[in-house]
């Protein structure tokens, strides 16, 4: 029975659709993604501009919900929880790194690693938020601002946030978007490092094809349909 559950995907879709109105019509974004991803692989998903990576990203993390299909995440069928439960779930398994960011400009960068953390109820928020800032190479830059950070110094932050609360998934919509090929280079190398050291399975959106091509597999959408 135990090596029947250790064989079980952590993700899992089945036949997931997006359809969204537009006028009398309908546009369908996505249709009929069936995939699985294991504990521990690096998959990336990639497609030109406007393929429904993203979508499908927001879709994974129950963060839209599908026209129809259906997402397990850790064994947990996403959609037939309500909206509070879905977002527990992501507390205690989702780790998220996005293009723009999305720190909080109020809070230093310590505060923004330790929201997480204390959203989760550890105790310890300060000193893990501390180490993990301080492993992503910003021990000198604890009390400063989003705004007084560079966008490589921002993305650092937003990955320690993303590794604060040790998540089983990490994933991450074209992380080097916003950044320079050099500040890119170095991101990744930080991802891919911290994603081996927690053992964290990895879903990273691009569409860069050498980016993808660090992970084991690669998901090709085109037009909202598997390749």
């Amino acid at each position: 029975m135990v090596s029947n559950l250790a064989n079980k995907p952590i993700l899992w879709t089945n036949a997931l659709t997006k359809q969204v109105s537009t006028g009398d019509k309908k546009l369908t974004i996505l249709k009929d993604i069936s995939l699985d991803v294991n504990a521990g692989e690096a998959v990336a998903i990639i497609g030109a501009s406007g393929s429904g990576k993203s979508t499908l990203l927001g879709l994974l993390a129950g963060l839209d919900i599908p026209t129809s299909g259906k997402v397990h995440l850790d064994g947990a069928d996403i959609f037939t929880l309500d909206e509070d439960s879905r977002a527990a779930l992501r507390g205690k398994i989702l780790g998220f790194v996005f293009q723009s960011f999305q720190l909080l400009p109020a809070l230093t960068a310590i505060e923004n690693v330790m929201l997480p953390l204390e959203l989760a109820g550890v105790s310890s928020a300060e000193p893990t938020a501390q180490k993990l800032l301080e492993r992503v190479g910003l021990a000198l830059r604890l009390n400063h601002y989003p705004k007084q950070l560079s966008g490589g110094e921002q993305q650092r932050v937003a990955i320690a946030r993303a590794f604060a609360t040790d998540p089983k998934l990490l994933l991450a919509d074209e992380p080097t978007g916003n950044l320079d090929s050099a500040t890119g280079e170095q991101i990744i190398e930080l991802m891919f490092e911290l994603n081996r050291e927690h053992g964290t399975t990895l879903v990273l959106v691009t569409h860069d094809e050498t980016l993808s091509q660090r992970c084991s597999r690669q998901i090709r959408l085109v037009d909202g349909m598997l390749a």
